[in-house]
């Protein structure tokens, strides 16, 4: 690797391998060689002819198709520098390689025959994993619910203490907002249309000349071609480029789990600060240059810093479909080479992080009782205050009670620094007729969770289940993380 240039973060640090390819130039020189075959294949059986003879061959085609992979790089640079066009060069490159079929590649197609519609299968490849990791993301929360799903925790509103509610139980609020995300999703997946060959304005013109007008002949060009590329149809209109809106909402896809994902990882980073729940942490692993002791949740900080930049990067496309200029303009082009790809690399990357955390996650429950514990029975008062009145007191006046001792019991935990002392006020107080031991039974965590366990077994019956059964082949993904 050469040192003296910029290297991506993104490349280097992030993104999976496979990933990489999809956007890589491999992937997408010999996707436009295939479209090229797609199309003269398409032309043929079409019986494109001139003076009663066919314009192209089955000799030409198996040429086309002999060097659809070895792309001769060299020649596609040299002759780009010439001409400053990357369509024809590479249109020229191949030529180099199939003397016999130069002269129809490309027949009657514009630049965006090829750029667009590779584009296409890109992005839609992108997707099927980013889905694959996605899905398993949701199975490791879904375990992790599980594994969890009795064990009280305090719960937060405002960050503030509430009701208790189950590690498990939050989990599932997690696993929620990306279950959402793969509806979405699976939603523009099923949507995606390649261009088909539309030409420079996307009239067709240029196939209405090449088959003399015979419009039912030319209505079956796009529907063939899209077959051949494993699609099921082409848009049904364009100007030259397809929507730029299409990349809008496929980068709206990233930027909504990249939002499920940030607010995950900042609910980690706030449970391993409260010694709660902490992230894999390895055995070599430095937390702090300074500060040996320290077990930073960097990997969940990851998780937020590449999260922000896929929400804010799903603004260049909404940006850009909304000031294309009639059947198309070129200022997307360069936003696209980068607004795109580095989404995806990014999701990816977040994806693979998000896998590594929740895999490993740890759970001190012993850290966890112990807060839930310090507050409990501020919580448990509206019982004990019940089982007052049982016991022949009076509502009002115990809540009034009540009140005023756990002010009492708050000034002593925050003023004084001492423990939380509001259930030997209430055993001191004559009122509640009750002793220590009798509202120390009231004490049970469990007793305060609710529903809670029930609401995650639910949740992974009506809604887990179903995804990991319809996505079952795509499960057993392990995340490499390189830094």
């Amino acid at each position: 690797m050469s040192n003296d240039k910029y290297v991506s973060p993104l490349s280097e640090r992030y993104a999976s391998k496979e990933m990489q390819y999809i956007f890589s130039p491999d992937m997408k020189f010999t996707t436009w060689r295939r479209l090229w075959i797609a199309l003269a294949e398409t032309e043929m059986e079409l019986g494109l002819s001139q003076d009663g003879k066919p314009v192209i061959t089955a000799e030409q085609i198996a040429e086309l198709k002999e060097h659809a992979d070895d792309i001769n790089y060299d020649v596609a640079k040299a002759r780009e520098k010439e001409v400053r066009h990357d369509v024809m060069s590479h249109v020229y490159a191949y030529g180099q390689q199939c003397p016999k079929a130069a002269g129809i590649i490309h027949l009657g197609a514009t630049s965006c025959y090829v750029g667009d519609n590779t584009d296409i299968i890109v992005m839609t490849e992108a997707l099927k994993l980013v889905k694959k990791k996605l899905v398993n993301v949701i199975a490791k929360l879904g375990e992790f619910a599980d594994k969890y799903k009795d064990q009280p925790t305090l719960a937060f509103t405002h960050f503030q203490p509430a009701q208790p509610t189950t590690v498990g139980k939050r989990a599932t609020l997690w696993a929620q907002e990306f279950c959402m995300d793969l509806e979405d999703l699976d939603y523009v997946l099923s949507t995606m249309k390649l261009l088909g060959s539309k030409g420079t304005t996307g009239t067709q013109a240029s196939f209405l000349e090449l088959f003399d007008g015979d419009q039912e002949t030319i209505d079956k060009i796009d529907p063939m071609i899209a077959k051949k590329m494993g699609f099921d149809k082409c848009v049904a209109v364009s100007g030259q480029t397809y929507s730029r809106k299409t990349d809008t909402r496929v980068c709206n896809i990233l930027a909504g789990i990249a939002a499920s994902a940030h607010k995950m990882s900042n609910d980690i980073r706030l449970l391993q600060h409260l010694k709660e729940v902490e992230e894999p942490f390895e055995k070599s692993q430095i937390g702090s240059s300074a500060m040996a002791y320290k077990r930073n949740p960097m990997r969940s900080e990851r998780i937020a810093s590449l999260a922000r930049y896929v929400m804010i990067d799903a603004l260049n496309p909404a940006i850009t479909s909304a000031t294309q200029w009639f059947e198309r303009t070129l200022d997307d082009s360069a936003n696209k080479r980068l607004s795109v790809p580095e989404g995806f690399l990014a999701i990816d990357g977040i994806l693979d992080l998000c896998l590594n955390v929740v895999d490993g996650l740890v759970v001190y429950e012993k850290v966890i009782n112990k807060r839930l514990m310090s507050e409990l029975p501020f919580m448990a008062t509206e019982n004990i205050m019940m089982d007052a009145v049982k016991n022949g007191g009076n509502r009002q006046e115990l809540h009034e009670r009540i009140r005023e001792l756990s002010m009492e019991a708050g000034k002593n935990v925050k003023q004084l620094g001492k423990e939380n002392n509001l259930l030997e006020l209430i055993a001191a107080d004559p009122a509640f007729g009750m002793n220590l031991e009798e509202l120390e039974k009231t004490m049970d965590p469990a007793k305060y969770v609710g529903r809670a366990p029930i609401q995650v077994e639910k949740f992974l019956k009506e809604v887990i289940a179903p995804i990991l059964r319809e996505n079952k082949e795509l499960l057993g993904v392990t995340a490499e993380i390189n830094v």
